[in-house]
Protein backbone atom coordinates (compact mmCIF):
# COMPACT_ATOMS: atom_id res chain seq x y z
CA UNK A 1 0.00 0.00 0.00
CA UNK A 2 1.83 3.34 -1.07
CA UNK A 3 0.13 6.20 0.03
CA UNK A 4 -0.34 9.29 -1.97
CA UNK A 5 -1.37 12.32 -0.60
CA UNK A 6 0.30 15.08 -3.71
CA UNK A 7 -1.94 17.82 -4.83
CA UNK A 8 -3.87 17.82 -1.09
CA UNK A 9 -3.24 20.77 1.46
CA UNK A 10 -3.57 19.62 5.46
CA UNK A 11 -3.31 21.62 8.46
CA UNK A 12 -1.94 20.42 11.51
CA UNK A 13 -2.72 22.19 14.43
CA UNK A 14 0.01 22.43 17.38
CA UNK A 15 2.37 20.60 14.94
CA UNK A 16 5.67 21.86 16.14
CA UNK A 17 7.07 18.99 17.88
CA UNK A 18 5.42 16.02 19.32
CA UNK A 19 2.41 14.22 18.29
CA UNK A 20 1.64 17.18 16.07
CA UNK A 21 5.21 17.22 14.34
CA UNK A 22 5.34 13.58 13.44
CA UNK A 23 1.74 14.00 11.82
CA UNK A 24 2.96 16.89 9.73
CA UNK A 25 6.02 14.68 8.86
CA UNK A 26 4.09 11.95 8.18
CA UNK A 27 1.45 13.46 5.75
CA UNK A 28 4.47 15.56 4.06
CA UNK A 29 6.49 12.51 3.03
CA UNK A 30 3.34 11.21 1.33
CA UNK A 31 3.29 14.23 -0.63
CA UNK A 32 0.98 16.66 0.88
CA UNK A 33 1.20 20.05 1.34
CA UNK A 34 1.10 20.39 5.02
CA UNK A 35 0.49 23.83 7.25
CA UNK A 36 3.35 23.86 10.22
CA UNK A 37 1.26 25.76 13.03
CA UNK A 38 2.48 27.67 16.38
CA UNK A 39 2.15 30.31 18.33
CA UNK A 40 5.96 31.68 17.44
CA UNK A 41 7.75 32.58 14.51
CA UNK A 42 10.66 30.28 15.98
CA UNK A 43 8.49 27.53 17.20
CA UNK A 44 7.21 27.18 13.79
CA UNK A 45 10.81 27.70 11.79
CA UNK A 46 12.08 25.03 14.21
CA UNK A 47 8.99 23.05 13.38
CA UNK A 48 9.88 23.19 9.70
CA UNK A 49 13.72 22.62 9.71
CA UNK A 50 12.48 19.28 11.84
CA UNK A 51 10.38 18.37 8.85
CA UNK A 52 12.74 19.52 6.25
CA UNK A 53 15.57 17.04 7.96
CA UNK A 54 13.12 14.09 7.61
CA UNK A 55 11.78 15.19 4.28
CA UNK A 56 14.18 17.49 2.30
CA UNK A 57 11.51 18.26 -0.96
CA UNK A 58 8.45 18.56 2.12
CA UNK A 59 6.38 21.52 0.53
CA UNK A 60 5.48 23.47 3.85
CA UNK A 61 3.07 27.16 4.98
CA UNK A 62 4.30 28.64 8.00
CA UNK A 63 1.23 28.99 10.19
CA UNK A 64 1.95 31.09 13.35
CA UNK A 65 -1.10 31.78 14.78
CA UNK A 66 -2.55 31.46 18.17
CA UNK A 67 -5.51 28.57 17.20
CA UNK A 68 -7.22 28.78 20.57
CA UNK A 69 -8.34 32.30 19.53
CA UNK A 70 -10.86 34.07 17.11
CA UNK A 71 -8.09 35.85 15.78
CA UNK A 72 -5.85 33.26 15.51
CA UNK A 73 -8.53 31.30 13.46
CA UNK A 74 -9.22 34.32 11.36
CA UNK A 75 -5.65 33.97 10.25
CA UNK A 76 -5.52 30.30 9.44
CA UNK A 77 -8.24 30.97 7.30
CA UNK A 78 -6.93 33.75 5.30
CA UNK A 79 -3.80 32.21 4.78
CA UNK A 80 -5.49 28.92 3.90
CA UNK A 81 -9.16 29.31 3.27
CA UNK A 82 -9.29 25.76 2.09
CA UNK A 83 -7.82 22.74 3.03
CA UNK A 84 -8.66 19.15 2.00
CA UNK A 85 -7.30 17.83 5.58
CA UNK A 86 -7.61 18.80 8.91
CA UNK A 87 -6.25 17.14 11.53
CA UNK A 88 -7.17 18.63 15.04
CA UNK A 89 -3.95 18.09 17.46
CA UNK A 90 -3.59 20.70 19.90
CA UNK A 91 -4.57 20.30 23.65
CA UNK A 92 -3.34 20.95 26.61
CA UNK A 93 -2.84 17.99 29.84
CA UNK A 94 -1.69 18.26 32.73
CA UNK A 95 -1.85 16.48 36.70
CA UNK A 96 -4.08 17.85 38.93
CA UNK A 97 -6.39 16.63 42.12
CA UNK A 98 -10.03 17.15 40.40
CA UNK A 99 -11.65 18.69 43.96
CA UNK A 100 -8.83 21.22 43.24
CA UNK A 101 -10.11 21.99 39.32
CA UNK A 102 -11.98 25.16 39.23
CA UNK A 103 -14.03 26.97 37.27
CA UNK A 104 -11.88 28.94 35.30
CA UNK A 105 -9.66 25.65 34.98
CA UNK A 106 -12.22 23.49 33.43
CA UNK A 107 -13.01 26.45 30.86
CA UNK A 108 -9.32 26.86 29.91
CA UNK A 109 -8.98 22.90 28.96
CA UNK A 110 -12.83 22.78 26.81
CA UNK A 111 -11.67 26.08 25.18
CA UNK A 112 -8.22 24.91 23.81
CA UNK A 113 -9.13 20.96 23.94
CA UNK A 114 -12.96 21.02 22.55
CA UNK A 115 -13.93 24.47 20.80
CA UNK A 116 -10.40 24.90 19.03
CA UNK A 117 -11.38 21.74 17.50
CA UNK A 118 -14.94 22.50 16.74
CA UNK A 119 -13.81 26.00 15.41
CA UNK A 120 -11.74 24.99 12.99
CA UNK A 121 -13.72 21.74 11.52
CA UNK A 122 -16.95 24.32 11.47
CA UNK A 123 -15.12 26.59 8.95
CA UNK A 124 -13.22 24.00 6.92
CA UNK A 125 -15.70 21.20 6.79
CA UNK A 126 -18.45 22.90 4.54
CA UNK A 127 -15.62 23.47 1.99
CA UNK A 128 -14.87 20.21 1.97
CA UNK A 129 -18.45 19.47 1.63
CA UNK A 130 -18.77 20.85 -1.46
CA UNK A 131 -15.71 19.68 -3.18
CA UNK A 132 -17.19 15.86 -2.52
CA UNK A 133 -13.65 15.32 -0.36
CA UNK A 134 -12.03 15.84 2.56
CA UNK A 135 -10.65 14.26 5.87
CA UNK A 136 -11.51 16.06 9.41
CA UNK A 137 -8.98 13.67 11.86
CA UNK A 138 -9.43 14.93 15.59
CA UNK A 139 -6.64 13.68 17.65
CA UNK A 140 -8.53 12.05 21.27
CA UNK A 141 -6.56 9.74 23.81
CA UNK A 142 -7.43 6.85 25.95
CA UNK A 143 -8.17 9.15 28.53
CA UNK A 144 -11.61 9.59 26.69
CA UNK A 145 -12.67 6.68 27.81
CA UNK A 146 -10.65 5.33 30.73
CA UNK A 147 -10.61 8.80 32.39
CA UNK A 148 -7.19 9.62 34.70
CA UNK A 149 -7.84 10.01 38.33
CA UNK A 150 -5.07 12.49 38.12
CA UNK A 151 -6.41 14.52 35.36
CA UNK A 152 -10.06 14.03 35.05
CA UNK A 153 -10.66 17.83 32.86
CA UNK A 154 -8.40 16.47 30.61
CA UNK A 155 -9.94 13.04 30.31
CA UNK A 156 -13.76 14.86 29.87
CA UNK A 157 -12.21 17.10 26.95
CA UNK A 158 -11.18 14.66 25.07
CA UNK A 159 -14.65 12.72 25.65
CA UNK A 160 -16.34 15.99 24.33
CA UNK A 161 -14.26 15.77 21.44
CA UNK A 162 -15.10 12.01 20.54
CA UNK A 163 -19.13 13.15 20.37
CA UNK A 164 -17.85 16.32 18.33
CA UNK A 165 -16.23 14.26 15.22
CA UNK A 166 -19.37 11.76 15.24
CA UNK A 167 -21.47 14.59 15.24
CA UNK A 168 -19.39 16.22 12.61
CA UNK A 169 -19.52 12.97 11.02
CA UNK A 170 -23.22 12.87 10.93
CA UNK A 171 -23.20 16.00 9.34
CA UNK A 172 -20.63 15.34 6.20
CA UNK A 173 -23.16 11.84 5.35
CA UNK A 174 -22.89 11.15 1.96
CA UNK A 175 -20.73 13.72 0.59
CA UNK A 176 -17.11 12.08 0.42
CA UNK A 177 -15.56 13.67 3.50
CA UNK A 178 -14.67 11.55 5.91
CA UNK A 179 -14.96 12.81 9.67
CA UNK A 180 -12.36 10.55 12.14
CA UNK A 181 -11.21 10.69 16.22
CA UNK A 182 -7.92 9.08 17.15
CA UNK A 183 -7.91 7.42 20.03
CA UNK A 184 -3.69 7.66 20.93
CA UNK A 185 -2.22 6.09 24.04
CA UNK A 186 0.44 6.81 26.03
CA UNK A 187 3.17 8.69 23.55
CA UNK A 188 6.12 9.65 24.56
CA UNK A 189 6.65 13.41 23.85
CA UNK A 190 8.98 15.99 25.44
CA UNK A 191 5.32 16.38 27.73
CA UNK A 192 5.36 13.57 28.75
CA UNK A 193 8.59 12.91 29.77
CA UNK A 194 7.66 16.50 31.90
CA UNK A 195 4.24 14.52 33.11
CA UNK A 196 5.43 11.05 34.12
CA UNK A 197 8.45 12.96 36.30
CA UNK A 198 5.68 14.56 37.95
CA UNK A 199 3.95 10.87 39.05
CA UNK A 200 7.47 9.49 39.40
CA UNK A 201 11.13 9.94 41.38
CA UNK A 202 12.59 12.83 39.34
CA UNK A 203 15.99 11.12 40.44
CA UNK A 204 15.29 8.29 37.58
CA UNK A 205 17.10 7.54 34.47
CA UNK A 206 14.37 7.58 31.65
CA UNK A 207 14.30 4.13 30.99
CA UNK A 208 13.28 3.33 34.75
CA UNK A 209 10.81 6.20 34.69
CA UNK A 210 8.79 5.03 32.17
CA UNK A 211 8.95 1.68 33.09
CA UNK A 212 7.72 2.77 37.03
CA UNK A 213 5.03 5.04 34.99
CA UNK A 214 3.58 2.18 32.94
CA UNK A 215 3.50 -0.44 35.92
CA UNK A 216 1.92 2.05 38.31
CA UNK A 217 -0.16 4.32 36.60
CA UNK A 218 -1.05 3.15 32.92
CA UNK A 219 -0.94 -1.09 34.10
CA UNK A 220 -3.72 -1.93 31.67
CA UNK A 221 -0.94 -1.18 28.49
CA UNK A 222 -0.46 -4.55 26.39
CA UNK A 223 2.15 -2.78 24.80
CA UNK A 224 4.04 -1.78 27.99
CA UNK A 225 5.95 1.36 26.77
CA UNK A 226 5.24 4.43 25.37
CA UNK A 227 3.95 4.77 22.07
CA UNK A 228 6.21 6.90 19.85
CA UNK A 229 4.55 9.93 17.55
CA UNK A 230 5.59 8.00 14.46
CA UNK A 231 2.98 5.71 14.95
CA UNK A 232 0.45 7.77 15.80
CA UNK A 233 1.36 9.74 13.05
CA UNK A 234 1.75 6.83 10.72
CA UNK A 235 -2.35 5.86 11.36
CA UNK A 236 -3.24 9.35 10.78
CA UNK A 237 -1.71 9.22 7.42
CA UNK A 238 -3.82 6.25 6.41
CA UNK A 239 -6.98 7.87 7.54
CA UNK A 240 -6.19 10.41 5.88
CA UNK A 241 -5.66 8.69 2.46
CA UNK A 242 -8.32 7.31 -0.11
CA UNK A 243 -7.87 4.06 1.03
CA UNK A 244 -9.74 5.01 4.26
CA UNK A 245 -13.33 6.18 2.36
CA UNK A 246 -14.87 4.09 4.01
CA UNK A 247 -14.10 4.88 7.85
CA UNK A 248 -15.59 7.75 8.95
CA UNK A 249 -18.10 8.72 12.16
CA UNK A 250 -15.08 6.56 13.89
CA UNK A 251 -12.94 6.70 16.95
CA UNK A 252 -10.09 4.40 15.80
CA UNK A 253 -7.38 3.28 18.56
CA UNK A 254 -3.90 2.90 18.66
CA UNK A 255 -3.53 2.99 22.39
CA UNK A 256 -1.18 0.15 22.54
CA UNK A 257 -4.18 -1.90 23.50
CA UNK A 258 -4.28 0.25 27.18
CA UNK A 259 -8.71 0.21 26.29
CA UNK A 260 -9.73 -2.42 27.50
CA UNK A 261 -12.04 -3.54 24.73
CA UNK A 262 -12.44 -5.46 21.96
CA UNK A 263 -14.27 -2.93 19.68
CA UNK A 264 -13.12 0.12 18.55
Amino acid sequence: MRIQLDGLTALVTGSTQGIGLAIATGLAAAGARVAINGRSESSVQRGMADVLRAVPDADLVALVADITTEEGTATAVELLPDVDILVNNLGIFGAKPVLEIDDAEWKRYFDVNVLTAVRLTRLYLPGMMRRRWGRVLTIASDSAIVIPTEMVHYGVSKTALLGVSRGYAKEAAGTGVTVNSVIAGPTHTAGVEDFVYELVDSALPWEEAQHEFMVKHRPQSLLQRLIEPEEIANLVVYLSSRFASATTGAAVRVDGGYVDSIVP
